[in-house]
């Protein structure tokens, strides 16, 4: 009797290396738009002033803490301030791609899960870019705030806003450090069952207070990068809990399936016993 090659051991890998590849692409897609889409709101100087007094007016009617007196916290010594804007410079991107890239290997269906709702708020976020040209705090003169990352450094804006080709530094509503954070957070809460998974929650929590004592961005911001996220979360369904056997969604990653070579068959359990 002749032995014809199973399909699936040869197909695997070459499916799974088409899904990473699409997801790459994908992804990579994405965010070209919104970096590209963030770039037309760079010459609305007069507008995105007004639109920051109108939120720092709004902070003071609400009786929100001041942004200054969190940066008066930093500012107790240079090292502390240079943390700061190391985290804000250096954490944002490679927390979150390693964050979906982790969850594409150990946890196929709450990856996609991530994947839809990070895309989901960037979109939401990328329409108020547009819509509210917004200056942080840090150009805003009446809030009297020092610009950390220019005065000690790191900072990932070099330009003036409206030369600066690589960021659109009127893009502070919402703001997506804390959205990405705080989706960080519930993801791996989600796709773990550690008992100390609670702990990730201060990502999130730091990246709040490094936000908004550097000056880059008012509280409003992370307030309604907070709301736009639960909009995502309602509208995107959330996997099953991990390790109780959750079904997969259709486009998931799947596992490779190894099966036993012809004329191998796996030895019957209790066979000869």
């Amino acid at each position: 009797m002749s032995h014809t090659t199973p399909a699936g051991p040869a197909a695997g890998p070459r499916a799974a290396r088409r899904r990473l590849i699409r997801e790459l692409l994908l992804v990579g897609g994405l965010f070209t738009v919104y970096k590209a889409g963030r770039m037309l709101s760079t010459d609305r100087t007069e507008e995105a002033f007004r639109n920051a007094a109108r939120v720092w007016d709004a902070e003071r009617f609400l009786h929100l803490p001041g942004e200054g007196g969190v940066q008066r916290l930093l500012l107790h010594g240079d090292a502390l301030v240079h943390t700061a804007n190391s985290y804000y410079a250096a954490v944002h991107f490679p927390a979150t791609a390693l964050f979906l890239i982790w969850l594409y290997v150990r946890r196929p269906d709450h990856y996609l899960w991530a994947r839809r709702v990070l895309a989901v708020l960037t979109g939401a976020a990328l329409v108020l870019h547009l819509g509210f040209p917004l200056a942080p705090p840090r150009m805003l003169g009446e809030a009297h705030l020092v610009d950390t990352g220019q005065v000690y450094g790191p900072t990932v804006y070099g330009a003036a806003p409206a030369s600066d080709t690589l960021a659109n530094q009127f893009a502070a509503m919402p703001s997506l450090h804390f959205g990405w954070a705080l989706m960080l957070a519930l993801g791996m809460i989600a796709a773990t069952r550690s008992r100390w998974r609670g702990l990730w929650l201060l990502h999130p929590l730091v990246t709040l207070l490094v936000v908004v004592a550097t000056a880059n961005h008012y509280w409003l911001d992370a307030t309604v990068a907070a709301v736009l996220l639960g909009a995502a979360l309602l509208l995107v369904p959330r996997p099953g809990p991990p390790g109780r056997g959750a079904e997969p969604a259709a486009d998931a990653p799947r596992p490779v399936r190894v099966l036993p070579r012809p004329g191998k068959l796996p030895e019957a359990a209790g066979a000869g016993r």
